[in-house]
């Protein structure tokens, strides 16, 4: 009777440890995850910065006195089929001076100069989708619109010192961003494998036992493996759960700092994360097994 007691005593504390033992290993690959999550999303969100920062450049379009106000909104019209530009906006006499002005009172002692009328010209503002937001991209726009309007436009006025600073700026910044991503990828791999080895630790004389008795090294991994595939499902589940959290936090308590990522961005970061999770758990635990079928029994001790 007291065998059996003290025998069901040491299978409930050897099941608690090896329950102990696979959540802290999860939570310890979800953190890691996590961290990577982490990574991945700076990257999308400096890719839609970047793309927000190009596209919010503007380029005016001024067109010669001969031309009246109907002839330009008919350009307009006919500008905002091209592929070149995310938005066209014609810009009234009216509107170009309270633009240049700045204020309600500049403005009426301008027009007060002037009698009344404005001494701006009508023109069209647009702003070039990203990829056309480069130094060479602009100067294909602007030798387009030379020659698709050659007797109309008078000038294509934009800020080239700002539009290269915005692209250097992100491309110096891209590349140390990806240098200390890549720093954290590389620590996150060696947290993960130094986990799971210790996580097989426990399970080292499990392992030689079974092979002892004659079990193939297929049939060995397989459960462990498969294991090993579920531990990083879940831990990558978890990871996102942290990530979204994280982000909803900023969002509604940081004012300052506002993550806008589509669905199809959070669809593909959940799906990086499952996926790299579960190769990461599924070679690290490869890689231990073998060492562990490798090693002779006394040489475990």
């Amino acid at each position: 009777m007291c065998t059996f007691v003290s025998m069901s005593s040491k299978e409930k504390a050897s099941k608690k440890g090896l329950r102990t033992s696979y959540v802290s290993t999860v939570i310890g690959i979800s953190l890691v995850l996590f961290m990577i999550g982490l990574v991945l999303a700076g990257i999308m969100g400096l890719d839609s910065v970047q793309r927000q920062a190009k596209e919010s450049m503007q380029v005016d379009l001024f067109f010669k006195t001969s031309w009246n106000e109907s002839d330009i909104k008919q350009v307009e019209q006919e500008l905002k089929s091209w592929n070149e530009f995310s938005e066209v906006t014609y810009v009234s006499p009216e509107r170009a001076i309270e633009s240049f002005s700045g204020s309600d009172e500049n403005t009426r002692e301008i027009l007060a100069i002037y009698e009344g009328e404005s001494p701006m010209p009508p023109s069209i503002t647009f702003r070039p989708k990203a990829t056309f937001a480069t130094k060479s991209g602009m100067l294909q726009i602007k030798d387009k619109l030379l020659k698709a309007y050659p007797e109309m436009i008078d000038e294509v006025s934009y800020d080239a010192a700002s539009l290269e600073e915005v692209n250097l700026g992100f491309k110096q910044f891209a590349f140390l961003f990806l240098a200390v991503a890549g720093l954290l990828i590389i620590v996150a791999i060696a947290m993960i494998n130094n986990t799971i080895r210790l996580a097989l630790y426990s399970k080292r004389f499990t392992i030689k036992t079974m092979q002892l008795v004659g079990a193939t090294g297929g049939f060995i991994r397989r459960p462990f493996l498969r294991n090993a595939v579920f531990q990083g499902i879940i831990a990558g589940t978890i990871g996102m759960a942290l990530l979204m959290t994280l982000f909803f936090a900023l969002n509604n308590v940081l004012d300052v700092v506002q993550i806008e990522l589509t669905l199809l961005e959070l669809g593909m970061l959940y799906g990086a994360i499952l996926v790299i999770g579960s190769l990461m758990t599924l070679i690290s635990t490869w890689f231990a097994l073998n060492k562990y079928l490798r090693t002779k029994l006394d040489d475990l001790y």
